[in-house]
């Protein structure tokens, strides 16, 4: 049987990426690693998480929630580094 940390190391992401995603479209984890992972796989799928990512970074900050967002740049910054012209 597959683990959520199977899953996760197969997706594509980080775990941090996965967490971002979950939080955004507030959802459990393995099915934020689901919907990550496919949407590595397709045109828009790239566009679409730096987005997810970047609504999570600005809802934070709008909670005054500085330290998330500093969190969540760190992950963007990561994303667009290990995904750059992907899919």
């Amino acid at each position: 049987m597959l683990t959520l940390q199977d899953c996760i190391e197969m997706s594509d992401l980080t775990e941090d990426e996965i967490l971002a995603i979950a939080e955004h479209e507030h959802i459990p984890e393995m099915l934020a690693v689901e919907m990550g992972c496919y949407l590595c796989h397709t045109p828009e799928g790239d566009l679409s998480i730096r987005r997810m990512i970047a609504d999570d970074i600005q809802h934070a900050r709008d909670k005054g929630d500085l330290v998330r967002v500093a969190e969540l740049k760190t992950v963007l910054k990561h994303y667009v580094a290990a995904h750059h012209g992907s899919a």
